[in-house]
């Protein structure tokens, strides 16, 4: 499935970058990945399309400087994980894993801003040809 108009697909995105995927549910889940390959960041919410999760991964990218991480315990185990709110208070974005440090998982919420902002914007449509004076109707 081709996720966006980047080219990545849920089949092989390559080694880094933005993907959208669907999850077991039937909805639709994006996900960030390093250059490295390993998987940074996910949504937490399900979207109903692949356009829409795109549009919430968009988003958040436009606002990556401004992003604030509630890093908090893992109920069951042990570790941290960090947490971006969205509206009402629920998860917008989470981390891929736990992490055994409170200062790495705080590293690992900084390193995913930087990811973010470095994102390519989504492509715009083609600019839509002016009008010829033929195609006017008088």
């Amino acid at each position: 499935m081709d996720a966006s108009s980047r080219g990545h697909t849920a089949a092989g995105a390559g080694r880094g970058g933005f993907r959208v995927e669907r999850a077991p549910d039937g909805r639709y889940r994006w996900q960030l990945k390093a250059p490295n390959g390993r998987v940074v960041a996910v949504s937490a919410a399900g979207y109903e399309t692949a356009v829409e999760a795109e549009r919430g991964f968009d988003g958040l990218r436009a606002g990556a400087e401004a992003l604030v991480a509630r890093i908090t315990h893992v109920r069951d185990g042990i570790g941290w994980i960090w947490v971006v709110p969205g509206s009402r208070a629920l998860p917008e974005v989470r981390s891929s894993r736990a992490y055994e440090r409170y200062a790495t998982c705080q590293n690992a919420f900084r390193r995913f801003v930087v990811l973010l902002a470095k994102q390519p914007a989504p492509e715009l449509p083609d600019r839509i040809a002016p009008l010829r004076p033929t195609d006017v109707r008088r």
